[in-house]
């Protein structure tokens, strides 16, 4: 087949770009603007088109399917050529479900951890042999791309993005997929823009428990209340089952979890990805893994890039790096590092960066999600707040929003790189969190000997 990608650059979108390329199709894209590391790899499957931005007459009647990503516009020049010819548009979600529908779906949905359960679930589903196609938020080691899709497995797992599907489609993408096994982590807040507010955004997740089959299994967080609720309201067919926490204790600096009164040795740490942990052992469990098998794999599991990423260490300090960016994610990592580390000096660092921490409405969520750290860093850039035209921010407002000094805001790119400096690894944690460019300071900068 030939498809072309309208918003090729993109994180979901230039991986589904290779994977396809990788299956032997004729794939080509274009975007207006190519970041690392899409531009890098995209060069490397020689999917980078020669140059950046729309170009109508790359559409013609050649064409089988236009897979539309949400960085394009309504009035783009191609999408619009797509339109006039009648060609099919698909969305990525949309596209995925068009090529797993005869296979078994499984879905990790919430506001937050569903990366870490899918990248634990595809971690054993691999090392115990068992072919399956993928679609993840984050790369995976020991995985070349964050999608897969394949003629032979029958088995497909998905994390389930409750943002738009595309420009075209303002259905959240988690609702294409029909999970025969959902996973729900937890819900809080976020994506203000779309979901003006909490009702709307927990809306979607009522949605998306109903769009599984009847004859489906949806796992739930029993510790979130918001979806105790949700469930406690669902009227469908499908088997609710609830998960929580294992009980676990740290001996000689390793996490052991105690399942049928074995205790099993963990590569990571923190209530949160102990709770993701339990939701993948289920996941797995109804997929014919067995106890001893899935806890063998773990043991090898290194984690989702950017989550709770041990960038370097010693036996005093250690650098870690998170994409934690909404006020429940930047709590959990907070908290996890600390409760790790209890003895040791935490400096949390947290750039706001996406229009929801950038909204002035928002960023009372955040109230409290820090207060683990013993020296807090919150940076914002007033320039990403102009190219999201979104009103100025204060700096005092902010301190107040998350109860912190307001010498402890900075929105200087120059002053913060000094600050994340003066912080010794060889001493202390640091915890970067950002779905940013950490004010363009470079993390290696930070590897200081």
């Amino acid at each position: 087949m030939k498809v072309h990608f309208i918003a090729v650059g993109g994180s979901a979108m230039h991986n589904l770009a290779i994977a396809l390329k990788k299956k032997g199709w004729d794939v080509s894209g274009s975007d207006d603007h190519f970041f690392e590391p899409s531009k890098s790899r995209l060069a490397k499957y020689n999917l980078l088109p020669c140059q950046e931005g729309w170009f109508p007459e790359k559409i013609t009647n050649k064409i089988d399917a236009v897979i539309l990503g949400m960085h394009a516009k309504k009035d783009n020049p191609e999408l619009i050529a797509a339109l006039h010819m009648g060609l099919k548009i698909y969305s990525y979600p949309q596209f995925l479900y068009e090529c797993t529908k005869s296979k078994t779906r499984v879905v990790v949905g919430g506001s937050h951890g569903k990366t870490t359960v899918t990248s634990m679930i595809m971690h054993v589903l691999k090392h115990n042999g068992i072919d399956f196609d993928y679609m993840a938020g984050a790369l995976l080691k020991g995985f070349d791309t964050m999608v897969r899709l394949s003629e032979s497995s029958q088995i497909a797992i998905f994390e389930g993005d409750e943002y738009l599907s595309s420009p075209l489609d303002s259905r959240p993408k988690f609702l294409w997929y029909k999970p025969h096994i959902s996973v729900v982590t937890g819900i809080a807040w976020d994506h203000v823009n779309v979901f003006p507010t909490k009702d709307i955004y927990n809306y979607q997740f009522k949605l998306f428990i109903n769009s599984v089959p009847d004859n489906g299994t949806i796992f739930y967080y029993s510790g979130d209340t918001t979806v105790q609720d949700l469930i406690s309201h669902y009227d469908g067919k499908a088997k609710t089952v609830e998960y929580s926490g294992f009980d676990f204790y740290l001996s000689n600096g390793v996490v052991f979890v105690k399942v049928s009164d074995k205790a099993y040795p963990l590569p990571f740490f923190g209530d949160h990805n102990i709770e993701n942990l339990a939701a993948a052992y289920k996941v797995c469990k109804l997929l014919g893994i067995g106890e001893e098998q899935f806890f063998a794999a773990i043991k090898t599991f290194e984690g989702a890039m950017r989550r709770l990423q041990v960038i370097k260490e010693n036996k005093h300090g250690a650098l870690f790096f998170d994409f934690a960016h909404a006020p429940s994610k930047v709590k959990a990592a907070v908290t996890a590092v600390k409760g790790r580390y209890p003895d040791r000096k935490l400096t949390a660092f947290l750039e706001l960066h996406t229009y929801s921490s950038l909204t002035a409405s928002f960023l009372k969520e955040y109230r409290g999600a820090v207060k683990k750290g013993d020296s807090v860093i919150i940076f914002y850039s007033p320039d990403v707040i102009k190219s999201k035209n979104l009103p100025p921010l204060s700096v005092d407002y902010v301190a107040d929003c998350f109860d912190i000094p307001v010498e402890n805001v900075c929105t200087n790119a120059e002053f913060l790189r000094k600050i994340l400096l003066s912080v010794d690894i060889k001493k202390e944690n640091l915890l970067v969190m950002s779905s940013g460019n950490v004010g363009g300071v470079k993390i290696e900068e930070l590897f200081r000997d």
